[in-house]
C-alpha cells in the first residue's frame, strides 16, 4: 500500500510539473503572439540548454526558467557568503539574478556586427548628431552650447575621431581579454595569453614583472576616466608603444594636451558603447564588448569568476571595493553559456576545456531570430 501511495504521489508530482510547463508555454504564446511554433520551440530549446550549461560549467551556479521563455534566474548556493555592500543602500549583494535571454542574444548579435569606435561618420549620420550627441563626448561639453560652433567641437575631438571605423567585425581570429583580478597570480597563464592573435588589457594594469602570469603581448587597452587622464603613464606600460588606447568616457583637455605635447603616438579612440541594462558593470564588460565587435572568438582571463572570493582584488595593488562581484560572475557565466566567450580561471585553467551543454549555433541563431520578433 505504501508503495502504491508513493507511486501515486510521484505521478501527481510529475503531472504538476508537466502542467506548470504547459502553463508557462501557453502564457508565453499569448504574451508573444508574433512567435510561430518554430520560434517558440527555439526559445524553449535555448532556455533548456542554457540551464544545463550553467549547471555543468558554473561551479555551483544553477539556472532556472522564469515567467516566460525569455526569462532565467541564476542562483548561487544558499551557503554563499555575500561580502559586497551597495554604497548607497548598505545592502548586501543578493544571491539570485534575473536575465532576459532574448534581449541578450539580440543585443550581443548587434555588437558582433557593429563598430564600437566613435567616428565622424557616425556623428554625421545621426539626426542633429553634433548638436545632440557630439558635445556629450567632450569633458564639460555642456559649455560648448550644443556644438553650435562645430569647428570648436571638432578641434577637441579631432585627435581621437577617425573618419571611418578603423576596425570591422571579425577582423581578428582569437582574442583574449585580460582583467585585473588577483586570481591571475594563482596560475601562470602568460605563455598561453601571448598565443592569442589579439590581447586586450584594461586601465593601468602593468605587464612588467608579471609576464609569467599575464603575458607580454598587448594590442588594445580599454581606459576608464581616471586612467585616461594619465595617458602619459599608460603608454609606458607597453614597451612596444604600439598599444591602441580606447577611452570609454569623454575626451578631456588634459588628454589632448598630452597627445600633442609628449607626444603620444599610440592611436587613441573613444568607445561607442552599447547599454546592457542589468549587465555586469565596469571596464571589464566594455573590454569584452569591444573584443566581440572585432574578434571571431573571445576568451577571458583575470575576472573574479571562481567561488570563494573574499574581497575584490587586483594582481598589482592592494584590494579595493570594486562593484557587484556576484552579479558579474553570473553575467559572465551567462555570456559563456550563450557561446559569446570562454572563461579561464584558476579553477578552469585547462586551455582545452570544453564548455559542456553549450547551445548549438543553430539553436542560438533560431532563438535570435525569434527574439528579434519579440523585441521589434
Amino acid at each position: 500500500m505504501k508503495i502504491l501511495k508513493l507511486g501515486l504521489l510521484l505521478a501527481l508530482a510529475s503531472g504538476v510539473v508537466a502542467l506548470l510547463i504547459y502553463i508557462v508555454g501557453v502564457s508565453s504564446l499569448y504574451q508573444f503572439p508574433r512567435l510561430s511554433d518554430e520560434d517558440f520551440e527555439a526559445l524553449q530549446s535555448l532556455q533548456s540548454s542554457f540551464q544545463k550549461c550553467v549547471s555543468a560549467n558554473g561551479l555551483g551556479l544553477q539556472a532556472s526558467s522564469g515567467k516566460d521563455v525569455c526569462q532565467v534566474t541564476i542562483n548561487f548556493p544558499s551557503n554563499t557568503v555575500s561580502k559586497w555592500k551597495d554604497p548607497k543602500t548598505g545592502e548586501l549583494e543578493g544571491l539570485s539574478f534575473d536575465f532576459n535571454l532574448c534581449e541578450a542574444v539580440a543585443t550581443w548579435e548587434q555588437v558582433r556586427n557593429s563598430t564600437t569606435i566613435l567616428t565622424k561618420e557616425f556623428i554625421d549620420a545621426l539626426p542633429n548628431g553634433w548638436e545632440d550627441y557630439a558635445w556629450r563626448r567632450i569633458n564639460k561639453g555642456i559649455l560648448l552650447n550644443n556644438c553650435k560652433n562645430r569647428t570648436l567641437c571638432m578641434e577637441k575631438l579631432s585627435l581621437v575621431l577617425p573618419e571611418i571605423p578603423p576596425y570591422y567585425p571579425r577582423q581578428f581570429d582569437r582574442c583574449a581579454v585580460i582583467g585585473n583580478s588577483g586570481d591571475l597570480l594563482k596560475t601562470k597563464f602568460g605563455k598561453e595569453i601571448d598565443g592569442y592573435d589579439v590581447v586586450i588589457r584594461e586601465n593601468g594594469a602593468p605587464i612588467q614583472n608579471y609576464t609569467d602570469f599575464v603575458g607580454r603581448k598587448s594590442t588594445f587597452r580599454l581606459l576608464n576616466r581616471g586612467s585616461a587622464k594619465a595617458l602619459d603613464k599608460v603608454v609606458e606600460l607597453d614597451e612596444t608603444r604600439k598599444e591602441v588606447l580606447i577611452v570609454k568616457t569623454t575626451i578631456h583637455d588634459i588628454m589632448n594636451k598630452m597627445i600633442r605635447e609628449i607626444p603620444i603616438k599610440n592611436p587613441v579612440y573613444l568607445m561607442l558603447g552599447t547599454s546592457f541594462g542589468s549587465a555586469a558593470k565596469g571596464t571589464g564588460l566594455k573590454a569584452l564588448e569591444f573584443a566581440l565587435s572585432i574578434c571571431e572568438s573571445v576568451d577571458m582571463y583575470g575576472f573574479t569568476v571562481d567561488p570563494g572570493y573574499k574581497e575584490w582584488t587586483r594582481y598589482f595593488s592592494e584590494s579595493r571595493k570594486g562593484h557587484t562581484p556576484l552579479h558579474g560572475r553570473t553575467y559572465y557565466q551567462m555570456m559563456e553559456c550563450l557561446g559569446l566567450i570562454k572563461i579561464h580561471s584558476p579553477m578552469r585553467a585547462d586551455l582545452n576545456r570544453v564548455v559542456k551543454w553549450l547551445p548549438s549555433r543553430e539553436t542560438i541563431r533560431a532563438a535570435r531570430v525569434a527574439s528579434e520578433k519579440i523585441l521589434r
